[in-house]
């Protein structure tokens, strides 16, 4: 009886031209944002702005490494090893994430800072590589995936990424690192997204996975000259 009253009343507002109207419209704004990075860059001796075009490498530190002090982009990476007087050969970018942010989150910003590097060094455009570490690992995916014809090659270290991202990198080559001991970020957000970029039809994929080591696999990963050596040697197709 209860139920037969509330279906009466529905259908007598109904009849009565009660019943919501639902309409299309349209709000515009304008919206102003400045945001800044700071970072560290390192030339090679044998940079000539009129000379040969060198390669250009990105490194995306991890969320340790967050701030406004510069120093702490040098605990790790490419820019330690520059600190200690490794010369790439390369235009080598180490920016730093802002404190309450994600390099996931800040893509758009990373891309303008590739665009400036570009604009005011001799890069050459078919040797742009990235690489970064833990969270800079997952920003290495995301920004790939946004880019993905940017870059001749990537290194993602102990990170990982979601599989709509995985589908835009299947032509990319990529070199990811990771230890099965990592309780920071499991082993299987690098393997996850290596498998969905084989099911996308990807071919260009290298996993390397270390036996019994933990978070810290960016080590063992930038200290194997086997992997610099087969980064310098990728070309963007």
């Amino acid at each position: 009886m209860f139920n037969t009253l509330l279906l009466s009343f529905a259908l007598s507002l109904t009849t009565q031209g009660l019943a919501m109207n639902q309409t299309e419209d349209r709000i515009e704004i304008e919206v102003k944002e400045t945001k800044s990075l700071d970072y560290l860059i390192a030339v090679p001796e044998a940079h000539d702005q009129d000379g040969d075009p060198v390669p250009l490498v990105l490194f995306l530190h991890g969320a340790g490494e967050r701030g406004d002090d510069l120093g702490r982009v040098k605990a790790h990476g490419p820019p330690k090893m520059v600190e200690r007087g490794h010369d790439f050969g390369a235009v080598v970018v180490s920016p730093q994430c802002p404190a309450d942010s994600w390099w996931s989150n800040e893509v758009d910003l990373l891309i303008a800072l590739l665009d400036k590097i570009e604009e005011g060094y001799n890069i050459d455009q078919d040797r742009i590589y990235i690489t970064g570490l833990s969270m800079g690992g997952y920003g290495t995916f995301a920004l790939c995936a946004r880019q993905p014809e940017r870059f001749a090659a990537a290194v993602p270290v102990c990170g990982g990424g979601q599989f709509f991202e995985a589908r835009r990198l299947t032509k990319l080559p990529m070199w990811v690192f990771h230890g099965d001991a990592d309780r920071v970020v499991p082993v299987e957000e690098s393997t996850r997204m290596v498998k969905f970029m084989n099911q996308s039809g990807g071919e260009h994929v290298k996993l390397t996975i270390y036996e019994g080591v933990g978070h810290n696999s960016w080590d063992k990963a930038y200290s194997d000259e086997a992997m610099w050596d087969w980064l310098f040697k990728q070309e963007r197709k």
